[in-house]
């Protein structure tokens, strides 16, 4: 499906679907966003009100944590953005239904 980090495909070598109809956008990047900023986030403030360890301490761990995070679930969000449009027929005219 991909080729590379997240290219997608013209066509799937399985099967010959047509990938090039499809445009994810920015949809997956705004979905990892938030779940990696809001789990880093909360957690960091859980440990600041627990701990309240030194701001360096803490940026030191968040900054490689959301890094971590977000490239670990940008490909997979993609695949279920890309799987979604496929499902719900998403850049297909009525036409060729």
């Amino acid at each position: 499906m991909f080729n590379g980090f997240l290219r997608v495909v013209e066509r799937c070598r399985a099967c010959g679907y047509d990938f090039s109809h499809l445009n994810t956008g920015d949809g997956a990047a705004v979905f990892v966003m938030q779940i990696a900023g809001g789990i880093v986030v909360f957690g960091a403030l859980f440990i600041q009100i627990a701990y309240s360890p030194p701001v360096w301490a803490l940026l030191a761990v968040a900054t490689p944590l959301v890094v971590g995070l977000s490239l670990s679930l940008m490909r997979p969000a993609k695949g279920v953005m890309i799987a979604l449009q496929m499902r719900n027929r998403a850049g297909q005219s009525r036409h060729d239904i």
